[in-house]
């Protein structure tokens, strides 16, 4: 693979490999794509405001998560059909991110099967988490069969996510007219009972369908794994959350791709970590391109980051060795931006770091 020298350049070298509807699926937003942009652009508009002359010897990037210790706080997004950017599709990125350390979200939507994914990471003593994302399904049984699929293949945790009761606008897409090439699909939705729809209704019905509050208390009842929601970005639903159980939260908005104008990420975080305190863990994802965004994002609240586009781009452009390179640079970037404003560990990252600093005069 060609050179790169930061993850905004991969996003020109996969843009050359890919066809141009593959293209408008991975890099399209809803609608106008207002989300999506200003995703990136609000992190990157948060200042750090530096210490000097700080202790930094013994720095590391290390964080607590589910009850235990990772490397550090990336994690691999769950991204649908990755066999559509190389061969080796979803099992090439988990290969990847266990060698780098990364946690894992695989999508119900993977187009290379759980069971094949798991198995070649389990073993791998340096991995990161390794969960299973759930989309809902009409029928509660098929849910339980995934979800036991999950737990039979050595997923550790269920990551429903509560966004999309209905696909996003999707303009670039429907231009493009993108749809999934002969061979490639979503290997454990082939039996999925379809929900009953009905035109000139609600969304055509759907909605009628889509998870609610008494199918998260359900899931968990369901599983010996612990649930996370994804897709949280309202406080209100956050205290809900925390008040049913839930092991986490994923502060998302889909990645730009299901409510167009909806709140960025990094705009929404601070309020989402102060609803529910400093116990229920938080990862947020949405526009991180750079180690400084994944410092911003911890000084914020949150206590691991997801990437998805990038680390998409980087296996289209590279295969498993493309994802495995993004994933160091993510973190050294991450380690120069700590030591550069006085962070020997990301317990050093609070909320000055990205705010003005209040001083008075005596």
């Amino acid at each position: 693979m060609n050179i790169f020298t930061a993850l905004p350049d991969l996003a020109e070298l996969a843009h050359q490999r890919l066809d141009p509807a593959v293209w408008a699926f991975l890099s399209g937003g809803a609608a106008d794509e207002r989300t999506l942009r200003a995703n990136t652009q609000a992190w990157q508009d948060l200042p750090l405001w530096p210490r000097v002359l700080r202790p930094l010897s013994g720095g590391h990037t290390r964080v607590a998560l589910a009850g235990r210790e990772l490397a550090h706080p990336i994690l691999l997004a769950p991204v649908a059909l990755q066999r559509l950017l190389h061969p080796e599709g979803e099992w090439a990125s988990a290969l990847a991110a266990a060698a780098q350390g990364a946690g894992f979200i695989l999508s119900t939507q993977t187009s290379v099967p759980m069971q094949r994914v798991a198995q070649a990471v389990l073993g791998d003593a340096g991995r990161g988490p390794l969960w299973f994302q759930l989309y809902w399904q009409a029928d509660r049984g098929f849910n339980q069969a995934l979800v036991q699929q999950a737990e039979s293949a050595g997923f550790e945790a269920i990551v429903l996510t509560v966004d999309a009761p209905v696909q996003g606008v999707r303009d670039a897409e429907r231009r493009a007219g993108f749809a999934p090439p002969a061979g490639i699909h979503a290997v454990h939705l082939r039996d999925s009972p379809a929900p009953p729809t009905t035109a000139g209704t609600y969304c055509a019905g759907l909605p009628a369908h889509a998870p609610t509050w008494d199918d998260v208390a359900w899931l968990q009842a369901a599983t010996r794994l612990p649930v996370w929601l994804k897709g949280v970005l309202h406080p209100l639903d956050a205290r809900q959350a925390q008040a049913l159980g839930v092991a986490g939260l994923i502060v998302s908005n889909h990645g730009g791709r299901t409510l167009d104008t909806a709140p960025a990420t990094a705009s929404v975080l601070p309020r989402v970590r102060a609803a529910v305190g400093d116990q229920l863990p938080l990862i947020v994802d949405g526009g991180i391109r750079r180690g400084t965004d994944v410092l911003k994002a911890l000084a914020l609240g949150a206590n691991a980051v997801l990437v998805g586009r990038p680390l998409m781009w980087a296996l289209a452009a590279g295969g498993a060795l493309g994802v495995a390179q993004a994933l160091r640079l993510l973190r050294d970037e991450l380690e120069a931006a700590m030591a550069l404003t006085g962070c020997r560990t990301l317990a050093d990252a609070g909320p000055e770091l990205v705010t003005a600093p209040a001083y008075h005069r005596e």
